[in-house]
C-alpha cells in the first residue's frame, strides 16, 4: 500500500509538470495538489512528499543534463547521476513539507486550507535562496497567462500565487468531503473572483513616450559558439543584425561576442556606438569583462554604447557550477570533468543602478537572474523597462528556455514593467506589463524581432514589499492552524 502511494506520489508530480510551459494547463497543478493532500492524510508523508517532488523535478528540470553532457562534456553517467542528485535535493523540500504537516495534529479543513499550503510555499521560498537557491517551478509559475491567480501577483508575488494555488488544491480536495463541500466551493469561487478583479487593475502608468526596439537572436550554435573559427562569423552575424535595424535600442544577447571586452576590435565597438548615435539611441551588448591587470577576475557583463553615456552592468546572481566554482578546494576536480567556458565569474555589485539608455532606465539582468524577483526588483521603482539577456542554447531543444519565458512573464506581472529578452536561440520576445507575450521570434531561427515598447513608472506592492507580504501571511495562516490545533 506504501508503495502504491508513493508511484502514486511520484506520477501526480510528473503530472504537475504539465501546468508550467510549453504546456500551459494552469489548472492542473492545482488538481495535483489536491491529490497530495488526499495522499498526505495518511503515512509515511516524509516519502510521498519527496515522491512527489522527484516526479516534478525529473520531469520539470532533468534539461539540466543537456548542460552537464550535451555541452559541458561530463562524462554520461556521472551526468545522469549528477543529475538525478539535483532532482533528489530539490525534493527534500516538499519531503520536509510533508514530514511537518504529518506532525501537526489539526482539522482536516486546517489542514488542507491552512496548514499544508503555508509549509509548501514557505518550503518553495527557502528553496529560493539556500545554496543560493533554485526556484525554478515554483508553482506559482504556472500561473502566467490565463489563470486568474496570477492577478496576485503584482501584491505578493510568486510566491504569494505558489500559496494561492495551494490553497485552491486544498479546497478542491475538500470538496470530495460533503460537509466542507459547500464552504469550499464559496471560496474557491472567491479567490478566483478575486484574482479576475486585480487583473484588471493598473498598477503602474505610462512614463514618456514609447521607444523602438530590436532584440537580436544570433542563432549561434552552443557547441561552436566559443570556436575561434566561429568567432568572425558571429561578430559578422550580429554586425549585420545590428547594423540593418532603425530603433532607438538594440540589444544583443548574453555573450553575445565571446570574447573579452578588451579583446573586442575597437573599431568594432566604435561601430555600434556610431550606429546607435544615428539612431539616436543606443545598443547593449553582452561580453564577458575582466580586470585591467588581466588577472583571474571577470564579470559577465552588459555594455552599453550609443548616445547616452557608456554604461556597463555586472551580473551578480551566478549559477553554482556553470558560472562559479562554489568551495574550490572541495569541488575543484569538477572543472576537469566539465568544459564550460569562463565557468569561473566574479559577482558584481548587488546594488547596481539601471542603465540610462534611449531615453529609458533599464533594469538588467542576465539570463538566471530573472529568475529571482527578490532580485530583480532592487533596481525598481527607477527603472522604466526590464531587460533580460539569455543564452538558453545550453538547454538545446528542451522545454527549459519556454520556462524561462515563463518566468520573465511573471516578473513583468509582479513589477508591472514590460519585459524585453534577447537571447542566442531563444525565446527572444516582447512581454507586455501585464505579462502577457506580445511577440516573439521562432527558436533556432536567425533575426531581429523590432516593437515598439513602453517605458512605465510607479510601484507595485510587490515592488514596495518584496517577499515580506507573502512570508508574513504564510507565517499567519501556519500560526492559525497551530493556535486552533491547539485550542
Amino acid at each position: 500500500m506504501l508503495l502504491k502511494k508513493r508511484i502514486a506520489a511520484f506520477l501526480l508530480g510528473a503530472f504537475c509538470v504539465a501546468g508550467f510551459a510549453p504546456f500551459h494547463l494552469f489548472f492542473i497543478p492545482i488538481l495535483a495538489i489536491a491529490g497530495l493532500i488526499h495522499l498526505w492524510s495518511g503515512k509515511d508523508a516524509a516519502w510521498i512528499g519527496f515522491c512527489f517532488g522527484m516526479g516534478l523535478f525529473l520531469f520539470g528540470v532533468s534539461w539540466v543534463y543537456v548542460s552537464l553532457h550535451d555541452f559541458g562534456g561530463m562524462p554520461l553517467p556521472v551526468a545522469v547521476l549528477a543529475t538525478a542528485l539535483f532532482c533528489a535535493f530539490l525534493s527534500l523540500y516538499p519531503a520536509l513539507a510533508g514530514f511537518l504537516q504529518a506532525r501537526i495534529e489539526t482539522s482536516p479543513v486546517l489542514k488542507s486550507a491552512l496548514l499544508v499550503p503555508a509549509l509548501f510555499s514557505l518550503g518553495e521560498w527557502m528553496r529560493g535562496w539556500i545554496f543560493t537557491g533554485f526556484p525554478w517551478l515554483a508553482l506559482g509559475y504556472s500561473q502566467t497567462g490565463a489563470s486568474p491567480l496570477g492577478g496576485f501577483a503584482p501584491i505578493l508575488g510568486v510566491y504569494g500565487v505558489s500559496l494561492l494555488v495551494m490553497v485552491c488544491g486544498g479546497l478542491v480536495f475538500l470538496l470530495t468531503k460533503p460537509p466542507c463541500r459547500k464552504i469550499a466551493s464559496v471560496f474557491l469561487v472567491s479567490i478566483f473572483a478575486a484574482g479576475y478583479g486585480l487583473q484588471q487593475a493598473n498598477w503602474t502608468h505610462p512614463e514618456g513616450n514609447p521607444v523602438t526596439v530590436s532584440l537580436l537572436q544570433g542563432n549561434i550554435p552552443q557547441n561552436r559558439k566559443w570556436d575561434d573559427e566561429t568567432l568572425g562569423d558571429t561578430m559578422d552575424i550580429y554586425m549585420k543584425l545590428a547594423l540593418s535595424s532603425r530603433s532607438r535600442l538594440i540589444i544583443l544577447p548574453e555573450t553575445a561576442i565571446p570574447m573579452f571586452s578588451d579583446e573586442v576590435p575597437q573599431e568594432y565597438l566604435e561601430m555600434l556606438r556610431n550606429h546607435g548615435r544615428q539612431n539616436s539611441g543606443d545598443v547593449l551588448i553582452g561580453l564577458p569583462e575582466r580586470t585591467p591587470n588581466h588577472e583571474q577576475t571577470y564579470y559577465n557583463s552588459v555594455f552599453s554604447f550609443g548616445s547616452s553615456p557608456n554604461g556597463v552592468y555586472r551580473k551578480s546572481h551566478l549559477v553554482p557550477f556553470g558560472e562559479y566554482l562554489p568551495v574550490k578546494p572541495l569541488f575543484g576536480w569538477l572543472l576537469d570533468l566539465m568544459h564550460i567556458p569562463m565557468s569561473d565569474f566574479s559577482r558584481g555589485a548587488v546594488d547596481q543602478k539601471p542603465l540610462d539608455a534611449a531615453g529609458e532606465k533599464l533594469a538588467i539582468d542576465i539570463c538566471y537572474e530573472d529568475v529571482f524577483g527578490e532580485e530583480v526588483i532592487r533596481q525598481l521603482p527607477q527603472a522604466t523597462l526590464l531587460v533580460n539577456v539569455s543564452d538558453d542554447a545550453w538547454f538545446g531543444d528542451s522545454i527549459a528556455p519556454r520556462q524561462h519565458l515563463q518566468i520573465a512573464e511573471m516578473r513583468a506581472m509582479e513589477t508591472g514593467r514590460m519585459m524585453l529578452r534577447a537571447t542566442n536561440t531563444g525565446v527572444t520576445a516582447v512581454i507586455d506589463e501585464h505579462g502577457r507575450l506580445v511577440s516573439r521570434l521562432p527558436e533556432f531561427r536567425e533575426g531581429s524581432l523590432d516593437a515598439t515598447v513602453q517605458g512605465f513608472s510607479g510601484t507595485t506592492p510587490y515592488v514596495r514589499w518584496g517577499n515580506y507580504a507573502f512570508v508574513l501571511l504564510a507565517g499567519g495562516m501556519l500560526l492559525l492552524a497551530v493556535r486552533r490545533r491547539n485550542k
